[in-house]
């Protein structure tokens, strides 16, 4: 590591992160951005939520049109991993997995989530969420599937939660234990009072099809075919570089970054945005946080630079 360091240094290349990246380089800032190529918006079929585009864009379109954009104005991308992160003085130090340094004055974590997926029995996992008869985000798209055949695969509350969300879309929604309902008798009340079925049966098999999904349950001779399938076993935040920093608790070592984190800060200097952040995980709250974390990140270099109005905040 001869070089000296960037001002900031942007991990991951999602929504979040791409947002900081284009942000900080039209701060005039020099930016490095390393990315894994595993944003989960990568794999989104098509989103509506992203204003300006009521008919809906492609993910990995999204991601390329975002990458093009910070681009342009400077930032640098490059694909890698970032193995450990270190505070020094002075400046941050991240070293890739092949051994590559970098030392950031600032870093900005948009390290996302991983999600936790369904096993299918057959049928290929990324066609059947490309058909859209397998899908992780009622938020995101379950306008798209109005008065379906809606089935949310999940064992706990989460996904009685997810049942319940999903009824203002259909009338047809179908909770499936995974093996079995951890559920009050209150809670089984509410989802009878919403019409959502639940099906107390052990599930044996998943098949997707290009239209729809089958749900094999034991001692049923016919498997139920439903046009969507929503599996509600939550997700992964990204989170051992922050560990390592001791930025979370003994205890919440699967937890999100605090809400906080894209605006106040970790440490001086290093800021979280995104999925990895705890909130809402949408795009459009990603690249919120993205700017705003860019933009807090600008602010803090130019107070040590002695550029910032003594009283501004």
């Amino acid at each position: 590591m001869d070089e000296s360091p960037v001002d900031a240094l942007v991990i991951g290349a999602g929504p979040a992160g791409l947002t900081a990246a284009l942000y900080l380089t039209r701060f005039k800032r020099r930016v490095r951005v390393v990315h894994d190529g595993t944003a989960r918006a990568l794999w989104v079929p098509r989103t509506r939520n992203v204003p300006g585009f009521p008919d809906g864009i492609v993910g990995k379109k999204l991601i390329e049109r975002m990458t093009d954009h910070a681009l342009r104005y400077g930032a640098e991308i490059v694909f890698g991993r970032v193995a450990a992160l270190e505070r020094a003085t002075g400046h941050y130090r991240a070293t890739l997995e092949d051994g590559a340094a970098i030392a950031a004055r600032g870093v900005i974590l948009a390290t996302g989530v991983d999600t936790n997926l369904a096993r299918l029995d057959e049928g290929d996992h990324m066609t059947a969420v490309r058909d859209g008869v397998l899908r992780y985000c009622p938020i995101c798209d379950g306008f798209e599937h109005r008065d379906e055949r809606i089935a949310v695969l999940g064992s706990d509350l989460h996904g009685a939660a997810e049942a319940m969300f999903l009824r203002q879309f259909s009338r047809h929604v179908t909770l499936i234990p995974k093996w079995r309902v951890a559920l009050s008798d209150a809670q089984r009340e509410e989802l009878a009072q919403s019409d959502v079925i639940v099906l107390e049966r052990h599930v044996e098999r998943l098949v997707a099809h290009s239209r729809d999904i089958a749900v094999q349950m034991r001692g049923e001779p016919v498997a139920r075919r439903f046009d969507i399938l929503y599996p509600a076993f939550g997700s992964r935040p990204r989170n051992e570089l922050a560990a390592a920093l001791g930025l979370l608790a003994d205890d919440a070592d699967a937890g999100c970054m605090p809400f906080h984190a894209f605006s106040d800060g970790l440490l001086p200097g290093l800021y979280a945005a995104g999925d990895v952040v705890a909130g809402l995980d949408q795009i459009s709250v990603a690249m919120g946080q993205g700017a705003m974390a860019a933009t807090r990140l600008h602010n803090w270099l130019r107070e040590a630079e002695g550029h910032l109005m003594a009283d501004q905040d």
